[in-house]
């Protein structure tokens, strides 16, 4: 349930009603000061009875029941848009960041020279992935720890903040000692256990939707993030699998807006992922844009074809800053803007 306040209610009206929350056994309290109300939410299994004793207390309007499970990511304890800082960078609000790079890092030089081309594109973050989840135990899955400095390495160097993968609870705390950003990957996305500890950490957690995972599911695990303490949450929808087989994934375009309506928190798409067919890419990155996502996932590298992995849906340097001028136009024409640096 959440409590809604009296407009101009008092600090102190406010705590006590904090205290009131948190004096009883199993619940916490979640304070949102937003620009028309103060809410304050009730975590844990409150009582009806329960609700009536804060209907009485002073400086409340009104008790609302929640029924979604989703309480820290939904909108009923927190109606305004959450927009999570990195560095320099927004993402939420009324920006459109692009975060860009190789799918995998496989040498300094192939790291170095995406980071400069995705830069001077336009790109606001780096990605690119030191440890891979693949299908096959024959594929390559990554430098490790020696791909993490590389990362670090360029994006001191250009200046972008970073975001990386991590796939294991051992693993969170080299991933976030190397990277801005700690991504979730499709796999994971209901690793309890991997929630929980990223759940831990300050970074903002790029979370990605998973195969076969519905809306509610996803909030949910970005409700374990949540829980454990750390708000920066940002959703990333990458597709779903289908019947379908020409393309790797459907890129669930519609998941944007109704996200957008469920949740305050962030969310971007990746078409990559969600096309696997690099020709399809730079359509579905307007055509998500257009739908109102806060920002767009891209796979680029210097040489697709030989690309260690994800070579197929990878943009060259070239056709990365070809669809980059179309996300522009598109985030103009729906009254957003892309994001662009600062120096």
């Amino acid at each position: 349930m959440i409590v809604v306040m009296e407009q101009g209610c008092s600090q102190e009206q406010i705590e006590q009603i904090t205290a009131h929350i948190e004096g009883k056994p199993g619940l916490s309290a979640h304070l949102s000061s937003g620009t028309e109300r103060t809410i304050i939410g009730v975590i844990g299994p409150a009582s009806p009875d329960f609700r009536n004793e804060l209907e009485q207390m002073p400086g409340v309007n009104e008790v609302v029941p929640i029924s979604k499970p989703y309480k820290l990511a939904g909108r009923d304890m927190h109606p305004d848009d959450t927009i999570i800082k990195v560095g320099d960078v927004s993402i939420g609000g009324d920006e459109v960041v692009v975060i860009a790079g190789p799918c995998s890092i496989e040498t300094e030089e192939q790291l170095m020279s995406t980071a400069v081309a995705v830069k001077n594109s336009g790109a606001r973050i780096l990605r690119g992935g030191a440890f891979k989840p693949r299908s096959s135990p024959y594929a390559f899955r990554g430098l490790g720890v020696e791909g993490l400095k590389l990362l670090s390495k360029a994006g001191k160097e250009t200046g972008l903040p970073v975001c990386t993968e991590v796939m294991t609870s051992e693993d969170v705390d080299v991933v976030a000692e190397y990277s801005d950003i700690v991504q979730i990957g499709a796999r994971n996305v209901q690793n309890f256990m991997l929630l929980d500890t990223v759940g831990k950490l300050k970074q903002p957690i790029l979370l990605k939707r998973g195969f076969a995972t519905t809306y509610e599911e996803w909030l949910l695990s970005a409700e374990y993030i949540m829980a454990g303490g750390n708000p920066n949450v940002i959703l990333c929808e990458r597709g779903i699998r289908t019947f379908e087989t020409y393309t790797r994934n459907i890129l669930d375009v519609a998941a944007v807006p109704s996200i957008k309506r469920l949740s305050h928190l962030p969310i971007i798409a990746d078409p990559s992922h969600g096309t696997g067919r690099w020709h399809l890419v730079p359509t579905m990155a307007l055509s998500s844009v257009a739908a109102g996502a806060h920002g767009l996932i891209i796979e680029v590298h210097p040489n697709p074809d030989r690309a260690l992995s994800d070579g197929p849906q990878s943009l060259t340097f070239e056709n990365f800053d070809k669809m980059m001028h179309g996300v522009r136009a598109v985030a103009n024409a729906v009254g957003t803007h892309v994001a662009s640096a600062t120096s």
